[in-house]
């Protein structure tokens, strides 16, 4: 069984999605393990402070050092984990390729960048890995890491049913892109199925899908 363990300001963001769908039924078959850690639970003081102002000055508050440290270690203290994830702008775009990677591992800690970031000295004592979902910003952590979740889980044994497909999704089996795909009617507001799809010969339609795909860069 793989498990998850996401650290971040605002859980709440992230308990309705793990919640349905795929990620929910792969849960209730043991397959995969999600628990939401809260930082504030880690935070310093009577006000439970996890954020403060960024030395060398500029806008936006940064995440505290010592509330994120302070609940990694006790994780790490109850199990031993193959990676640490910090969802940031700035980190390696995320792909299939790393999808396919991080579903061999076992346990895995993802930590939710929010306001400016967290400190650096985090990711540094950790070796953290820095993964970005792309060239954009958004307001938190909180959806690279449900987008991360979602990649990985789909991929693991018996998470999709009969009628899903982890490696004939939009990425297949080596990283090409699916060609345009059909359902039925044949023809919809004047536009047709291709002909080769109802063809029957199989090598025709290969070759047709395969003119299609195009390599992921």
């Amino acid at each position: 069984m793989m498990r998850f363990d996401l650290i971040s300001a605002v859980p709440e963001i992230l308990e309705s999605p793990i919640s349905y769908s795929i990620i929910k039924r792969a849960r209730e078959k043991g397959i995969v393990e999600i628990y939401l850690h809260n930082l504030h639970d880690y935070g310093d003081g009577n006000y439970k402070q996890i954020d403060d102002k960024p030395y060398g000055g500029g806008s936006g508050m940064v995440l505290k050092p010592e509330p994120i440290y302070r609940c990694v270690k006790k994780l790490q203290s109850e199990r031993d984990y193959d990676e640490i994830i910090v969802t940031s702008a700035k980190g390696e775009i995320f792909n299939q390729s790393e999808a396919k990677r991080l579903s061999l591992l076992k346990n895995v800690i993802i930590i939710c960048g929010h306001y400016k970031g967290i400190d650096q000295r985090v990711i540094d004592i950790f070796n953290a890995k820095e993964i970005s979902i792309g060239k954009f910003v958004l307001s938190g952590g909180e959806l690279p890491a449900l987008v991360i979740v979602d990649a990985v889980v789909r991929l693991l044994p018996g998470a999709l049913g009969d009628s899903e497909s982890a490696l004939t999704d939009s990425f297949i089996e080596d990283d090409y892109i699916e060609p345009p795909i059909y359902t039925r009617p044949q023809e919809f507001l004047g536009l047709r199925v291709p002909d080769v799809l109802l063809s029957g010969d199989h090598k025709k339609i290969k070759e047709w899908k395969e003119s299609y795909s195009k390599k992921v860069e």
